[in-house]
């Protein structure tokens, strides 16, 4: 009896796993690249621009006391910054995770939720409640001989506007690290007679170091680009320096300097986060338990009494400002119309900016995925230059760029786009590249083998697949260009303004019933894209479901 015959498009599908896979789409290679030499363009161009000028002339612009107390000044914002934000973060993932508090989901949230509010609004909170005319400095100074009007401004506001608004960096990393420790560790500890501090100490607090490497990292860059809350409160970084050298001299120079220090320190703090994370253990399996639950017994409501507070003076504290500054503005004549606007320019430069971002991540993580050589993996990192480069460089970089080669651009949406997509692919790159690699290659595969092209695969099959992981791109993507100021404010077109440049704007100039509407408008568009895609994501359980208050 003789054989049944094979089709072709049997014969592809035997074939096709034993044969070496096709060589990567010639056209999303090459979208691949030109992404990736964008990306690094203000890099590059940074530094060609600050070395082209020659070291005489680079010293003398970076080689000034005015420099070392700009780097000084910078490096202790960001000391202090780290430190506080995990002085509040570690106690607080500890008590949400490894004790029996009540309503211990709930606390959990409100501990994440200062995500939502940008720098600059915390600044404006800060100044309106503890600044010279601030209701709450003037209540005081009315009952007592205390004068804490001027305290809000320089490195006092600054320290606090960054860190009490940027610890839930760290928390939700020390939440998640908290849950995948194997309790067997401590329990040995304690079986050999040490003590819960000392088990702390000792046992837990070393298995946290990545999670608190990685977020003091986040924090760090985060305070070294921050541009709002530091030019509100008027303390002088590095990034508001750089802003007025571009806006105050002919000579822009100064500002390349300037900006090419700025990267300097924020690729040694990568480093640095990169040299200590060598010295870690390797990584260990998450246990199949929890621990039990520790009794707070008598700190139960002192606990309950801090974390109160603290969201008293992170969420009611900010929110009430612009509440009572946003019906002032109604009174005076300044309705919800009035911020329509802005909120146009932030929603279409947003939704625009994400929608490219997320498309020009998807054939550098299919490359450097499904495709792996030293290229492509090399394209996908040297790709994510944005997550080391302030905004305000990016920006720079720009303008000094097109106004030489391109000046047709300049002041124009698509420069501003441009701007947005080098800042943020990071992000939708980190996304991207999980929902590509939770997918089987074998479905492509399969299409493959039935006659589909690698771009038909790729329209039909793979993007299919990983649309959820793509949609969480775009939405932070989404909410970080909603929320960015410094890139903004030096590329916008003349008269086109975001809810981010019209908060800065009048908050710069006192005009806080002015700053309260845009803010109201930017936390509500901010707060379900930041729960859904950042915070209960970080707060689920191993299993994929959200903990309630109760133990487990």
């Amino acid at each position: 009896m003789s054989a049944p015959p094979i089709s072709v498009g049997s014969a592809r599908a035997l074939v096709w796993p034993l044969r070496d896979r096709p060589r990567f789409s010639p056209l999303l290679a090459g979208v691949a690249l030109a992404t990736a030499a964008t990306a690094n363009a203000p890099l590059a161009y940074i530094v060609i621009r600050a070395l082209g000028a020659g070291p005489e002339r680079l010293w003398a612009s970076i080689g000034t006391p005015l420099t070392v107390g700009l780097l000084a000044r910078t490096l202790a914002l960001v000391g202090g910054v780290v430190a506080l934000a995990v002085a509040i973060a570690l106690p607080l993932a500890w008590v949400v995770v490894r004790t029996d508090l009540p309503a211990r989901r709930a606390w959990a949230v409100l501990g994440a939720l200062p995500l939502v509010f940008p720098s600059y609004v915390a600044a404006l909170a800060l100044v309106a409640t503890l600044g010279p005319r601030g209701y709450v400095s003037l209540w005081i100074e009315a009952w007592t001989p205390i004068r804490i009007g001027g305290l809000v401004y320089g490195y006092t506001g600054a320290l606090l506007a960054l860190a009490l608004f940027t610890y839930p960096y760290i928390f939700l990393l020390l939440v998640a690290a908290l849950r995948d420790l194997d309790p067997a560790y401590e329990e040995s500890s304690r079986s050999l007679g040490a003590g819960r501090w000392r088990t702390f100490f000792g046992v837990v607090l070393p298995q946290l170091r990545p999670a608190l490497y990685g977020g003091s990292l986040l924090v760090a860059l985060y305070t070294v680009s921050d541009f709002g809350a530091v030019s509100i409160l008027r303390f002088n970084t590095f990034t508001l320096a750089i802003y007025n050298a571009y806006r105050a001299l002919f000579d822009r120079s100064v500002a390349a300097a300037l900006s090419l220090v700025l990267i300097v320190l924020a690729v040694g703090l990568i480093a640095g986060e990169g040299l200590l994370a060598r010295r870690l253990p390797p990584h260990r399996l998450r246990a199949s338990r929890m621990p039990s639950r520790a009794r707070l017994g008598a700190w139960k409501w002192p606990v309950i009494l801090f974390l109160g507070a603290l969201a008293v003076v992170n969420l009611v504290l900010p929110l009430g400002v612009l509440v009572f500054w946003g019906a002032r503005a109604v009174e005076l004549g300044h309705p919800l119309g009035s911020v329509w606007q802005p909120a146009v320019g932030s929603l279409g430069v947003a939704l625009v900016a994400a929608l490219v971002t997320v498309g020009l991540s998807i054939p550098i993580v299919i490359w450097a995925v499904r495709h792996p050589s030293r290229l492509s993996r090399a394209v996908e990192r040297i790709s994510r230059a944005g997550f080391a480069l302030p905004g305000i460089v990016i920006a720079l970089a720009l303008v000094f760029f097109v106004t030489r080669y391109l000046l047709p651009l300049y002041q124009t949406l698509a420069l501003l786009i441009v701007a947005y997509v080098i800042r943020f692919l990071p992000e939708a790159l980190a996304a991207t590249q999980a929902a590509v690699a939770s997918v089987s290659r074998r479905f492509e595969e399969a299409a493959r083998s039935l006659g589909q092209s690698q771009l038909g695969t790729l329209r039909t099959m793979t993007l299919p697949l990983v649309r959820p992981g793509l949609l969480a791109g775009a939405g932070l993507v989404f909410l970080t260009t909603m929320k960015e100021l410094p890139a903004t404010l030096v590329l916008r077109p003349t008269g086109f303004e975001t809810l981010a440049t019209r908060i800065w704007s009048s908050a710069a100039e006192g005009i806080y019933s002015q700053a309260a509407l845009p803010g109201l408008v930017l936390v509500a568009v901010a707060l379900p894209p930041t729960y859904l895609l950042v915070i209960r994501p970080a707060l689920e359980d191993r299993d994929g479901t959200t903990s309630r208050g109760g133990d487990r």
